[in-house]
């Protein structure tokens, strides 16, 4: 019997694929990390073991603060310190969530991996591994999942890609699971109230910089912002009295600025990005050039673009359409025409 370590959040999705797997004949072990020393994710891991005596499955909550810290929780802090707006969950899948399931597999001897994604991973005839979105765009995660190294992927299920959330709502209901209705979480984990520059601010070890000066695009005083954290590129709300809309256009760390801009400003026909990873495709050569779809951020339906690999391990993307608001520290996630990912990579500062 094939084993699998089931990654359970304690909600209706990684419980009903853990469901499936067993009645598709896997043995099944649950397991929820542990990434924090609040009480608040008690009650998930509480649902999650509940899920796991339902099933009669084994599991196990592990002690991953310390990872979780280093790899999650203080690169978001620095991000936003240096006028990014950071995607946590994606650092969190590649680093945490993947590494330190796979490390519990190779001591509980399981052969592989398994998550509530609504994804499929896909093994190519190049012999590379991808993921591909799921059958029904409106719950799609492929974007979080971009930065999955090829040895994670060899290792990983993902039984809901062909699932729609009300039929995995309605097998919760069939076998009977406490969390079929539970709603979803929306927010960033640890940011349970979903205000981040006061999580921020909370935060000891950090001087986070203060007021300072909202500046038009040729550099003039417009006004006093309460802290570049606040902000994030294509903002409207909480700026100043124009008259006419008016839009967070950058976010200058270095001295303190936030520069606003009519709404046009916002549009870019072209970004850079940086720290890649290449899944369908081995990493291009410099100079090589490739087509896809690229979205700039988790709602974005995706643009058509031309993606050219830089000397310095970045790639410059030329869109068929402007798109708005690419935000540095979110990521650009590549698209094939079978809408499997081909890679991804940061967002770098200096857009505009």
């Amino acid at each position: 019997m094939t084993k699998v370590i089931v990654g359970m959040s304690g909600g209706v999705d990684s419980a009903v694929a853990a469901y499936l797997l067993k009645e598709a004949g896997y043995e099944v072990i649950g397991m929820t990390l542990r990434t924090d020393k609040e009480e608040g994710r008690c009650c998930e891991i509480d649902d999650a073991r509940q899920t796991a005596w339902k099933l009669k499955i084994r599991y196990h909550a592990p002690n991953v603060i310390d990872i979780f810290d280093k790899r999650v929780k203080h690169p978001f802090f620095d991000a936003y310190l240096q006028g990014l707006t950071p995607n946590p969950c994606i650092e969190c899948n590649r680093f945490v969530k993947w590494d330190r399931m796979l490390y519990y597999a190779s001591v509980l001897n399981a052969d592989f991996i398994a998550t509530g994604h609504y994804a499929s991973v896909l093994h190519l005839p190049n012999g590379r591994y991808t993921v591909k979105q799921a059958d029904h765009p409106g719950k799609d995660q492929t974007y979080m999942l971009y930065k999955l190294p090829q040895d994670q992927l060899a290792h990983t299920l993902m039984p809901l890609g062909k699932y729609s959330k009300t039929e995995v709502r309605r097998i919760a209901e069939m076998a009977g699971l406490d969390v079929a209705h539970k709603q979803d979480s929306q927010e960033v984990c640890f940011v349970t109230d979903g205000n981040y520059a006061d999580y921020i601010e909370r935060d000891p070890s950090r001087t986070v910089p203060g007021v300072g000066n909202f500046v038009s695009e040729d550099g003039r005083i417009l006004g006093k912002h309460k802290g570049i954290i606040h902000y994030t590129v294509g903002q409207r709300k909480g700026l100043i009295a124009a008259g006419h809309p008016i839009y967070v256009k950058q976010i200058r760390a270095d001295s303190n600025e936030v520069v606003l801009g009519e709404e046009q400003s916002l549009y870019r026909s072209e970004i850079f990005c940086g720290s890649l990873n290449f899944m369908s495709i081995p990493d291009p050569e410099p100079g090589e050039m490739i087509r896809a779809r690229v979205k700039i951020r988790y709602h974005h339906n995706g643009e058509q673009a031309s993606i050219q690999k830089e000397a310095d391990d970045q790639v410059r993307i030329l869109f068929d359409h402007p798109v708005r608001a690419a935000t540095p520290g979110q990521s650009a996630v590549f698209y094939d025409e079978n809408n499997c990912i081909i890679g991804g990579g940061i967002i770098l500062k200096n857009q505009y």
